[in-house]
C-alpha cells in the first residue's frame, strides 16, 4: 500500500541522527514533469498572470497563486482514478505559481514609468520581468538545502505547509479531504462576503468605540486587526513565537513611537496615526530589514563558501565520488554559474541598448542588480520560511534610492535616470520575489519527494510565460484605464516609488535617519537573540496584518497543550494545521473569483455599509464565531487521526 501521509516529524525539528523521509521515497521514480503537467502548469501561469496583474494593480493586492492552482491541480488530478498525481500536481503547481512571484515583481515598480510620463515598451518590462526572475532562481538554487533541510522545522513555511497539506489531501482522500474541504468552504466564504460584498468590516479598531476614538485623537495610540480568515490560519502556522515576535515590531512603531512623534512634533499633531506609521514607522522597518539581511548573509558565510567550493571543483572537472539521491539532485553548480553569467551579458545588453546606451553607467548599473539581488536573495527566502509575506516593496524602495543616489553621482538624472533606476528596481524586485515564491515550491517539493533539479528546471518555463503575460496585460490596461486621472488604476505600490523616485532625481530628502535607526535596532536585536528579520516585518507590515497572527498563533498553542497526553496533543495539532490551511486556500481561491468578478466591472461591494461603525461590531462577532468554529473542530481531534 502506497504511502499518503505526511510523516510524524514533517513539521518539528529532527532529533538528533533522525531522518526526514518523505512521502515520495528517494529511491522511486514518480512522473513529475510530463506534458500533462507541464501544460496544465504553462496554461495556470497565464491565466493566474493576468488575473494577479489586474487585481495588483486595481487594489494593491497580489493573491497567492500557489495555493488555488494546487486546489485545481488536485481536482483535475482526481479523474486520473488509481493513478498517484503527487508528482505531477507538484511540477504543476510549481510551474503556475511563478505567475504571483513575477506579477509582484513587475507591478510594484514598473507602472511607475507610466505615472511619471516616462516611455515603456512591451521589451522593457519583458526582459526586466523575465531577467529578474531567472536571477531569482538561480541566486537561490545554492541555498536551497539549507533552508528546507538544515533548517528543518526551524521556519514554519506558512504558505509552503497549507499548499502541501491540499496536495496531500488530495492524494489521500478520506476524513483530511472532507476536513480540508469544509474548512476551505467555510474560510472561503467568508473572506468572500468581505472583500466581494463588505458585508461587514475588513478591519476592526479600537477607534470603533467612542474612547478609543478619543485616544487615537489626542494620544495616536490605535489598535486594529484584520478579521479575514486567511490571516487567522496564518498565525496558526506561524505559531505563537514568531506571531508575538512580528506582532511586537508592531507595537513599538505604533504604542511607541507613533505617539512619541505625535506629541512631540507640532506638524505630526495634525497627523493620523496611519499616516505616523507610513511616514515614520515604515521607514525605520525597511532599515532594519535590510540590516536584517546583511547580518544573514555574514552568518551564512559557510554555506556560501561551501557554494563557491562546489562550483570551482565543477569548474575543475572534479565530480563528487557520492551520487546524491533522487530527492537531493539539484542542477549542477556549473549549469547555475553558466545561466548567472548568460543572465548578466543578456542584462548588460539590455541596460545599454534597451536603457542606457552608456557603458560605464550600465556597468554600474549591472553591479547594482547583481549586489543587491545576491545579498537580498536570502532574506526574501527567510522572510517567506517565516511569516508568508514578502517584504519586497520595502526592499526595492531601498534598490530605488541607493540605485538612484549612484546613478546620479555618475551624472544620470532627469527622465532618463528615473527609467534608469525603475528597470533596475523592476528587475531586483523580480528577483527577490522570485527568491520568495521559489522557496516556498522547492520546501514543498522538500516535504513531499519531488526531484529538486526537475522543479529547478520547468520554473524557467514558468519564469517565460509567466513575464510575457505581465508585459502584455500590463500594456493592455495601461491603454484601457491608465494608471494617472479619473478612474485611473491606483497601482498603489507603483505611486509610491514614483512619489520616492521622482526628489531623488530631481533633487528631495530621504529618511536616512530613520533607516539608520531601523539598523542599529537590528543589530541590538541580533546581538540580545531577537531575531531581527522578524522584528522588523512587524515594523515594516501594519499592524492590522501582524495582530490576527496572535490570535491564531495562541489558538495553536491552545489546543495543543490541553491535554496530558501528548499525543492528542499532536492530532488535535495537525487537524489545526488542516483547518488553518483550509482558510487560506479558500480565501486564495475566493479571492481570484473576487478579482474576475472585478475585470469584468462586476460591482457588488456595499462601501458605505462596509465603513460604518455598524460594520466593525457585525465584523468583530463574525471574527469570534469564526475562531470558535476553528477552536472546537480542532478540539474534536482524536488520536487515531
Amino acid at each position: 500500500m502506497k504511502n499518503t501521509s505526511l510523516p510524524e516529524n514533517a513539521y518539528r525539528e529532527l532529533k538528533a541522527g533522525e531522518e526526514y523521509k518523505p512521502i515520495m521515497s528517494a529511491d522511486s521514480v514518480p512522473a513529475e514533469a510530463t506534458p500533462y503537467s507541464v501544460t496544465m502548469g504553462i496554461i495556470m501561469a497565464i491565466i493566474f498572470s493576468a488575473a494577479a496583474a489586474f487585481l495588483g494593480l486595481k487594489v494593491g493586492q497580489v493573491f497567492e497563486a500557489a495555493i488555488p492552482i494546487a486546489i485545481i491541480a488536485v481536482g483535475l488530478g482526481g479523474l486520473h482514478k488509481g493513478k498517484s498525481m503527487l508528482g505531477q500536481n507538484v511540477i504543476i503547481q510549481s510551474i503556475g505559481a511563478t505567475s504571483g512571484v513575477i506579477v509582484a515583481g513587475a507591478i510594484f515598480t514598473l507602472p511607475a514609468l507610466y505615472i511619471l510620463g516616462l516611455e515603456a515598451h512591451f521589451y522593457q518590462v519583458f526582459l526586466s520581468s523575465l531577467l529578474g526572475g531567472i536571477l531569482g532562481i538561480v541566486l537561490l538554487i545554492p541555498f536551497r538545502k539549507y533552508f528546507v533541510k538544515q533548517m528543518h522545522g526551524k521556519y514554519p513555511f506558512p504558505e509552503a505547509t497549507a499548499t502541501t497539506e491540499v496536495l496531500v489531501s488530495g492524494e489521500k482522500g478520506g476524513k483530511q479531504t472532507i476536513v480540508l474541504a469544509i474548512a476551505g468552504l467555510i474560510g472561503g466564504l467568508y473572506d468572500f462576503a468581505v472583500s466581494t460584498f463588505g458585508a461587514w468590516a475588513e478591519n476592526i479598531s479600537t477607534k470603533m468605540t467612542a474612547w478609543g476614538a478619543d485616544i487615537a485623537d489626542k494620544f495616536k495610540v490605535e489598535l486594529s486587526l484584520n478579521t479575514g480568515a486567511t490571516l487567522l490560519g496564518l498565525g496558526y502556522i506561524i505559531g505563537l513565537k514568531y506571531a508575538v515576535i512580528i506582532t511586537a515590531g508592531s507595537c513599538l512603531v505604533w504604542f511607541v513611537l507613533v505617539p512619541l512623534v505625535g506629541y512631540a512634533s507640532a506638524d505630526a499633531a495634525a497627523m493620523s496615526a496611519t499616516d505616523l506609521f507610513v511616514a515614520y514607522g515604515r521607514p525605520i522597518g525597511i532599515g532594519g530589514i535590510a540590516m536584517a539581511g546583511l547580518i544573514g548573509i555574514i552568518r551564512q558565510a559557510g554555506i556560501i563558501k561551501d557554494a563557491a567550493k562546489l562550483a570551482v571543483n565543477e569548474l575543475g572537472g572534479k565530480k563528487s565520488v557520492e551520487v546524491a539521491a533522487r530527492t537531493e539532485r539539484d542542477i549542477t553548480m556549473k549549469t547555475i554559474l553558466t545561466i548567472i553569467i548568460a543572465a548578466l551579458i543578456a542584462t548588460l545588453v539590455f541596460f545599454q541598448f534597451g536603457v542606457l546606451g552608456n557603458w560605464l553607467q550600465t556597468i554600474v548599473a549591472l553591479l547594482i542588480v547583481f549586489v543587491i539581488s545576491f545579498l537580498f536573495t536570502t532574506v526574501a527566502a527567510n522572510a517567506i520560511a517565516i511569516v508568508g509575506s514578502n517584504p519586497v516593496s520595502g526592499m526595492t524602495l531601498m534598490t530605488l534610492i541607493l540605485s538612484s543616489l549612484v546613478l546620479v553621482s555618475i551624472g544620470l538624472n532627469g527622465k532618463m535616470g528615473m527609467t534608469a533606476a525603475l528597470v533596475i528596481g523592476g528587475v531586483v524586485c523580480t528577483a527577490l520575489s522570485m527568491a520568495g515564491g521559489f522557496i516556498t515550491d522547492l520546501k514543498i517539493g522538500y516535504w513531499l519527494g519531488t526531484t529538486p533539479s526537475t522543479q529547478e528546471k520547468w520554473k524557467f518555463l514558468g519564469t517565460i510565460v509567466s513575464a510575457a503575460t505581465v508585459a502584455g496585460v500590463m500594456i493592455i490596461l495601461n491603454k484601457t484605464y491608465g494608471f494617472v486621472g479619473e478612474n485611473a488604476l491606483a497601482a498603489p505600490q507603483a505611486n509610491a516609488m514614483a512619489a520616492v523616485i521622482k526628489p531623488l532625481m530631481e533633487g528631495g530628502q530621504t529618511p536616512w535617519v530613520l533607516y539608520f535607526a531601523g539598523a542599529i535596532l537590528a543589530l541590538v536585536l541580533t546581538w540580545i537573540g531577537v531575531p531581527a528579520l522578524a522584528f522588523s516585518l512587524g515594523m515594516f507590515i501594519p499592524m492590522s496584518l501582524n495582530a490576527p497572527l496572535v490570535v491564531g498563533g495562541l489558538i495553536a498553542w491552545y489546543v495543543s497543550s490541553r491535554s496530558k497526553d501528548e499525543a492528542l496533543n499532536k492530532a488535535r495539532f495537525d487537524r489545526g494545521t488542516l483547518i488553518a490551511s483550509g482558510f487560506i486556500a479558500g480565501g486564495a481561491l475566493m479571492g481570484v473569483v473576487s478579482a474576475i468578478l472585478k475585470f469584468v466591472g462586476v460591482d457588488l461591494f456595499a462601501a458605505d455599509w462596509a465603513a460604518s461603525n455598524a460594520a466593525e461590531w457585525v465584523a468583530l462577532v463574525m471574527y469570534i464565531a469564526i475562531m470558535i468554529y476553528f477552536t472546537v473542530h480542532t478540539m474534536k481531534a482524536k488520536k487515531e487521526e
